[in-house]
C-alpha cells in the first residue's frame, strides 16, 4: 500500500496512516491476544476482534492504524470467521447446446468419464466403453490390484479415468492407492503398469498426467511418494532417468525432494503442470513443474517446482483458466481457517492474483471463464469479475472435453452434455 499526505492521530492513538480494517479496542496493545475477521459484506474484507467481543451483537470497533494492523498480523492467530463474505452474482441465462441420448455404460463412479475426440470414454465394471454418436462399444477389460481400504485414511480408495488428448491411451489409476494401468485403446490392450512405492499413497489422488500427443506421446506418473517419471507411450523408454533417493545419512543431496506429490493437473499449452501434493506437519503445497523443461534437458525440473501456495488441505479441486492462470479451492492459508472461494495465481510469475468467494465443487476452466459442479447445477464464473454469471440447473456433469468445451453427465442410463456458446 502506497501512502501520500499527511497523517492524523487515528482512534488507536497513534499518528500514523490508517490500515484497511478496523478492530476492537483490546488488540491495540504491545501482544495481541488471537482473533476472529469479521466480514463486512464487501468482497473478502473483514474486521478483527477480540474473543469477547467477537460475542457480543454489536461490538464496537475503531479504526486500526497500519502499525497495529502489522502487529495483530505477527502476533496474533485469526482462529475463527463471523458473517459471510460478499458473493456476487450477476446471473444470466447460459445458453449453450445440448444433447440426450440413452446410454448403456454404467461409470463406476463421478470420475470414471473422460473426454476423447469423438465422445467420451466409460470406466465400468467390464471395463473400458467408448460412447460416441453412433452408440457404445467395448474396448478393453481392465485389471488392477485390489486395495482395500485403510480405516486410518479419511478418503477411500477409488477407481479413476484419464485420457491422453488425442484419445489413443487411456490410464486407469486408483486415487488414494498405489497402482495404475495405462492401456492403447486401438489395440485393446495394457501397454504400462503403475506403481508409486508404499510409503503414504493412502494421502493423494494417483499423480497422473498425459502430455503430447501421437508420436509425442507422454505420460507422468508418480513411482514414489516424492518423484515424477515421464515415459515414452510409443517404446515405453523413460524419459526421466536421474538420481532423488537419499538414504537418510550425511546431508541431503542437492536435488532431494522432500514433498508427496498429488494430483496432476496440464495446463492448455502443455508446458506446466499444477501439483496437489502435500509436506509434513501436515500442510497442503501447490507446485507448478515446468514440463517443457523437464522434458528438454532439465532432468530435476521437478524437484524444483515453483511455490504457488502453502495452504491448511490438499486434495483440492484445481482448475487452468488459461496457459498461464490457474485456480484452487478455497481461499486458503496454512494458518487461518479456509473461506469458501478461489483463489487465482498466476503460474509464472508464481504469486496469487485474485480471490473471491463462491465457487465451491468441482471445476473445469474454458475460454476464460470458470465452471463449477453443484448440486444443484453446473454455475458459471467470470474470474476477472469475481461474479457467478449464470447456472446451468438440474446439469452435474462428471467430465469435460477441454478442445470442445462440452461437458458431459452421465446417469440413470442417459447421456446428456452440454456446450457453452463461445464467447463473442
Amino acid at each position: 500500500m502506497v501512502h501520500n499526505g499527511p497523517v492524523d492521530v487515528l482512534p488507536c492513538g497513534h499518528a500514523a496512516y490508517a490500515a484497511d480494517s478496523r478492530g476492537c479496542a483490546h488488540l491495540v496493545v504491545e501482544r495481541p491476544p488471537d482473533h476472529y475477521g469479521w466480514f463486512t459484506g464487501v468482497g473478502l474484507a473483514y474486521d478483527r476482534l477480540c474473543e469477547a467481543c467477537a460475542k457480543r451483537d454489536d461490538p464496537p470497533l475503531i479504526v486500526l492504524c497500519v502499525g497495529c494492523e502489522e502487529r495483530v498480523e505477527d502476533y496474533s492467530d485469526l482462529v475463527g470467521w463471523l458473517g459471510r463474505p460478499e458473493v456476487r452474482r450477476h446471473d444470466a441465462d447460459p445458453g449453450g447446446t445440448w444433447t440426450s441420448a440413452d446410454c448403456a455404460a454404467e461409470p463406476l463412479n463421478a470420475w470414471s468419464v473422460a473426454a476423447l475426440p469423438g465422445g467420451w470414454l466409460v470406466l465400468t465394471e467390464a471395463g473400458l466403453v467408448r460412447v460416441d454418436g453412433t452408440g457404445t462399444a467395448f474396448v478393453a477389460p481392465v485389471s488392477l490390484p485390489v486395495e482395500p481400504a485403510d480405516l486410518r485414511s479419511p478418503d477411500p480408495p477409488r477407481p479413476a479415468l484419464h485420457t491422453s488428448p488425442d484419445g489413443r491411451h487411456a490410464a486407469v489409476v486408483t486415487d488414494f492407492g498405489r497402482h495404475g494401468v495405462v492401456l492403447d485403446l486401438v489395440a485393446g490392450a495394457p501397454v504400462l503398469t503403475l506403481d508409486r512405492g508404499d510409503y503414504r499413497y493412502r494421502q493423494t489422488c494417483f499423480p497422473l498426467a498425459f502430455v503430447g500427443s501421437d508420436r509425442d506421446a507422454v505420460v507422468v506418473a508418480a513411482t514414489d511418494w516424492n518423484r515424477l517419471d515421464a515415459i515414452d507411450l510409443a517404446s515405453g523408454r523413460l524419459l526421466t532417468e536421474r538420481v532423488t533417493a537419499w538414504s537418510g545419512d550425511g546431508p541431503k543431496p542437492e536435488h532431494y525432494l522432500d514433498y508427496f506429490h498429488g494430483a496432476l493437473l496440464l495446463d492448455p499449452s502443455g508446458r506446466w503442470l499444477l501439483d496437489d501434493g502435500w509436506v509434513w506437519s501436515p500442510s497442503g503445497v501447490t507446485l507448478v513443474h515446468d514440463v517443457a523443461a523437464w522434458l528438454g534437458g532439465d532432468a530435476h525440473a521437478t524437484e524444483h517446482g515453483r511455490q504457488l501456495a502453502v495452504r491448511e488441505a490438499w486434495d483440492v479441486p484445481m482448475a487452468w483458466l488459461d496457459e498461464r492462470t490457474a485456480v484452487l479451492q478455497p481461499i486458503d492459508r496454512h494458518d487461518r481457517p479456509a473461506v469458501a472461494g478461489v483463489e487465482v495465481h498466476d503460474v509464472v510469475d508464481a504469486r496469487r492474483v485474485a480471490a473471491f468467494a463462491g465457487p465451491v465443487g468441482r471445476m473445469w476452466g474454458h475460454d476464460g471463464l470458470l465452471y463449477v459442479g453443484t448440486a444443484a447445477g453446473l454455475e458459471v464464473w467470470d474470474p476477472v469479475d469475481g461474479a457467478r454469471t449464470g447456472v446451468v440447473e438440474g446439469f452435474t456433469p462428471i467430465a469435460h472435453n477441454p478442445r470442445t468445451g462440452r461437458f458431459a453427465e452421465l446417469a440413470a442410463g442417459r447421456l446428456r452434455t452440454w456446450t457453452p456458446e463461445p464467447l463473442p
